[in-house]
């Protein structure tokens, strides 16, 4: 063979093993049980403050526990947003998101990686509050 098919050939065989996520949809539901705010800045609900949480997260129907997730979030406009970072945690490997938290309305943030299954996965995750103490979570993640 010469050293061109033998580079080709192995292209291929990693591309392969690459698994697909391409039109992924994962449909999961959190439940917010640990979320604990610091209050950094000034007193009250201000810019700089941070919020911590690792919480359960289920499945579509809410029924079975298949992971968790845990991050933080930093208050960037008071009484408005937050900024988020977090790591899904499944048995298949890990996402991990970034994005605009808001107070009020849906959010919509990136999927920046994964592990496993996941490995370089990229996309967006959905997120809708499913009652209005902000107790559980509807996490929609459509990967691409």
């Amino acid at each position: 063979m010469t050293k061109l098919t033998c580079i080709v050939a192995g292209a291929v065989a990693v591309l392969g093993a690459v698994p697909t996520l391409a039109g992924e949809k994962i449909q999961l539901i959190e439940h917010a049980d640990t979320d604990a705010t610091l209050d950094l800045g000034v007193k009250g609900d201000s810019v700089g403050d941070l919020l911590t949480f690792a919480n359960p997260v289920y499945d579509a129907a809410n029924k079975a526990q298949v992971g968790s997730d845990q991050g933080y979030c930093v208050r960037v406009i008071a009484g408005k947003s937050w900024e988020c970072f977090w790591t899904l945690r499944l048995k298949e490997g890990q996402i991990t998101i970034e994005g605009p938290f808001y107070d009020a309305g849906d959010s919509v943030m990136a999927v920046t990686g994964g592990t496993g299954k996941y490995a370089g996965a990229k996309g967006s995750m959905k997120l809708h509050s499913r009652d209005a103490k902000g107790s559980s979570y509807d996490l929609t993640y459509e990967l691409l």
